[in-house]
């Protein structure tokens, strides 16, 4: 590969397995990252949703980080506005405290949730149009100087730790040339606006203490197996998941009933959401992937390893690893 790989993590609950075990293969796909090379594994911040376990996502990486050694680790992303800054800038100056030179900090505006969770979250609903100085408060507390005279945070001032803008659209894209941030384009479920966001961005980008040059991650989903049928058989499982996972209401769909509901103009919605995705063997995926760095105009890929399993998606990180070059520990 001619752009370093990362990892988006989803900590995904498949279908029969407990949270406890998810949060298991997290880490073990970590360690496995770790072991063959590549930069970093990400998680995101979700709530409400049964099949993801990374709601606290500061806990996760904690416990991420203390089972690895020198893989970065971060977040992609803290849904900003449902936090305080100083309470995120604290949370991660500990754990950049406690792991130095090895976390990230990615940060959303949008919700990761529901209106009814946007509730249960005592969120503001109006709480994203302050994102710009949200960003910029909690930059002061991590790396100086604090623009809430008086208050610091403990730990955290002075540690550092980098921030990434990750977006969808064009506003992310423009908040991050303005700050000097690097930029993450969700493509991986948003694949629309993609390149004119890139462009915006690198046009638009002003050097800052962090960045002198613009960095663009762009998100890819992965299917790599041992044949090109188990690809496909995998990618239409992670299909089907995600049609009774955003269209159930809390209801399993057959296998029968999802492929019906795929047809549909609602389930060509989903389908056109995973756009980019990099399914068959190993050399496929890399081409892929090569091909897709280049349209996207990307420094560094981060790719969402898409099975429904731990065991196929650990594989996913295996095949691809070896295939596209990667040097580990």
């Amino acid at each position: 590969m001619t752009v370093p790989l990362s990892i988006l993590d989803l900590a995904t609950i498949g279908k029969g397995q407990t949270a406890a075990e998810s949060l298991a293969g997290s880490v073990a796909m970590a360690q496995k990252a770790e072991q063959l090379g590549y930069r970093r594994v990400w998680y995101a911040e979700h709530h409400n949703m049964s099949s993801i376990a990374s709601s606290a996502t500061s806990v996760l990486i904690a416990h991420v980080a203390a089972h690895t050694s020198t893989i970065r680790l971060g977040a992609g992303g803290i849904m900003l506005p449902n936090h305080s800054p100083l309470t995120i800038a604290e949370q991660f100056g500990t754990l950049e405290t406690l792991h130095p030179g090895r976390i990230d900090l990615g940060l959303g505006r949008a919700p990761g949730s529901d209106q009814n969770t946007m509730r249960a979250l005592r969120r503001d609903p109006m709480s994203a149009d302050t994102f710009p100085q949200d960003v910029l408060e909690l930059q002061g507390y991590l790396s100086g100087p604090t623009r809430i005279q008086g208050v610091e945070a403990t730990p955290g001032k002075g540690t550092n730790v980098p921030l990434y803008i990750l977006g969808s659209s064009l506003f992310g894209a423009r908040l991050a040339a303005q700050l000097g941030l690097p930029y993450a384009f969700a493509s991986h479920f948003a694949p629309n606006s993609l390149q004119d966001a890139v462009a915006i961005y690198r046009r638009e980008f002003k050097p800052s203490a962090q960045l002198d040059a613009p960095h663009v991650i762009a998100g890819v989903n992965v299917v790599a197996a041992d044949s090109a049928s188990e690809a496909q058989q995998l990618f239409l499982a992670v299909k089907r998941d995600r049609v009774s996972r955003f269209l159930g209401g809390g209801r399993e769909f057959t296998d029968d009933e999802a492929d019906l509901i795929l047809d549909t103009p609602q389930g060509q919605h989903l389908a056109e959401m995973m756009t980019y995705s990099a399914v068959g063997t190993p050399e496929v995926v890399r081409d892929y992937l090569e091909e897709f760095a280049r349209h996207a105009d990307a420094d560094e890929l981060i790719v969402a390893h898409q099975s429904t399993g731990t065991d196929a998606r650990i594989r996913s990180v295996e095949l691809l690893a070896e295939v596209a070059g990667l040097v580990g520990v």
